[in-house]
């Protein structure tokens, strides 16, 4: 198959950018940015990302000046961030990196309850001359709040997404269970069906927290980086998949 007839798609959790606690924790953005232009995706799909964070900007030396999406980003590729969560230090969300010329971004608020700030973000981008959305989101971590998110994932994509245009869904689910996985296979949105694409906890997954699902697009693939660069980076291991345009 052509090159051109496929497209790459990533999701990774990156844990805004720093692995352990207290005095011993360390800075993994550099490493990061390394991992993400190893994907080789037209579409990075990040979640927990730092747009700034003031005390950890003074703990780490290198802490980068830009905020981490425009910092991960490889170089031609355009990012779009937008914050879910505003804390004392500083704010973070989902971000979108992509390959292809971004024609249009936007945001909605998923939080189901004042102790979790959640949120999808919508992108549109233009791949060989066709529109393709992308929604990038980060679900809560109770069950009831995830199904009634999926819902509001579900009355957005009715009211802002084409039904006739490609729609690919991906992020941090929060979820083991296959329900979600159903519920979203009524919608339309399926993912490639591969039974050990494991990606939490990094270090001895056991369980898929992340998914791809796409509407539109034949699903060709997918796959989990493992080893222990991958597991030092972030409490989860990234998800790359690939469809056919």
């Amino acid at each position: 198959m052509d090159k051109d007839e496929i497209l790459r798609v990533a999701t990774y959790n990156i844990h805004k950018g720093v692995q352990g606690i207290g005095p011993v924790r360390r800075l993994e953005i550099h490493n990061l940015g390394l991992a993400v232009e190893q994907f080789d995706a037209d579409i990075v799909c990040l979640q927990e990302v730092r747009k700034l964070h003031r005390r950890e900007a003074r703990f780490f030396p290198y802490w980068p000046e830009l905020p981490q999406a425009d910092f991960l980003a490889p170089e031609g590729y355009e990012a779009v961030y937008r914050t879910n969560a505003v804390t004392r230090h500083g704010e973070h969300g989902n971000a979108l990196l992509s390959r292809w010329p971004v024609i249009g971004h936007q945001h909605e608020d998923m939080s189901d309850h004042r102790f979790e700030q959640r949120g999808l973000l919508h992108v549109e981008v233009q791949v060989h001359g066709r529109r393709i959305h992308a929604i990038v989101v980060h679900l809560g971590l109770i069950p009831g709040s995830r199904v009634r998110q999926v819902g509001q994932l579900q009355r957005f994509i009715e009211r802002e997404v084409p039904a006739g245009e490609p729609l690919i869904v991906a992020g941090d689910f929060n979820d083991w269970e296959p329900q979600l996985r159903r519920t979203l296979a009524g919608y339309g949105l399926h993912e490639y069906e591969e039974p050990r694409a494991f990606t939490y906890p990094a270090r001895l997954p056991l369980a898929q927290l992340d998914h791809i699902y796409a509407r539109g697009l034949t699903p060709l693939g997918l796959h989990v980086p493992r080893g222990r660069a991958w597991w030092r980076m972030s409490d989860h291991l990234p998800l790359i998949a690939e469809f056919k345009l």
